[in-house]
């Protein structure tokens, strides 16, 4: 959930209860998603939304809970791929132009890489991140699963954020290479924006997703990174500012 420039917007909703959702490589590990409970009541977080920011709809992003809780006439801000299938549930407000405003928030979509394993490209199909701007608020760019890549080099670049939201937890689909940040793109992605301050979230709530919080910790640790990279526990509330 973000909260910027007086506006109220929900990210990538997943809001099924524990183990209401089959795993997601049975085969390496049969644990039902998700892991564990949302920190509120899902309809205390569809309330009173000003726009749903979707970047694909793979379940751990928008999942069947939200298709349902979400109201109908909420703005949803999406990729090409995915309007359409948003039209098919029903949504009346989805923009999938290239940059869209809720109140004074300017929203831009960027590019965003799922995995670089050749293998996976077609079958995890696109995704995307945003870059949010509103006046005397800091610049946000939420890079959405996105592993370390040319595109989310060229999005920094483009919008000097100072603050990146990534997608860590490893993720990988059997032998696959990782298809969320590891800790060495979390690593990256920091040392690409020098200026910034970067949340990892996306961790210990799906079975295909390894990585724990303290090990990612550790890792920014003996990279002198600690400062800089936060990672939250579930429920935490960060108050970040313009760098």
């Amino acid at each position: 959930m973000l909260e910027l420039a007086g506006q109220r917007l929900l990210v990538d909703p997943m809001l099924a209860p524990v183990g209401a959702l089959p795993a997601v490589d049975p085969e390496t590990d049969d644990r039902r998603n998700p892991l564990v409970p949302l920190p509120r009541d899902a309809s205390e977080l569809v309330e009173r939304l000003d726009a749903a920011l979707v970047s694909h709809l793979h379940r751990d992003h928008f999942d069947p809970d939200a298709a349902e809780l979400v109201p109908r006439d909420t703005l949803v801000v999406t990729q090409p791929d995915s309007a359409p299938i948003l039209r098919w549930m029903r949504f009346r407000a989805v923009v999938e132009a290239p940059r869209a405003a809720v109140g004074s928030v300017r929203i831009t979509r960027t590019p965003a890489r799922h995995t670089l394993d050749p293998g996976l490209v077609g079958s995890l199909g696109p995704t995307c991140g945003f870059a949010l701007e509103a006046p005397q608020e800091p610049r946000l760019l939420v890079a959405g699963d996105c592993v370390w890549c040319d595109e989310l080099a060229a999005a920094i670049r483009d919008h000097r954020p100072d603050v990146i939201v990534v997608n860590a937890g490893a993720a990988r689909i059997g032998a696959s290479m990782p298809i969320s940040m590891t800790a060495d793109d979390v690593i990256r992605t920091a040392g690409a924006a020098p200026w910034a301050t970067v949340v990892a979230v996306h961790l210990e709530a799906l079975s295909h997703c390894p990585m724990r919080r303290e090990q990612l910790r550790s890792e920014m640790r003996s990279a002198d990174l600690e400062r800089r990279v936060l990672v939250p526990d579930d429920g935490q509330t960060l108050d970040l500012v313009a760098t």
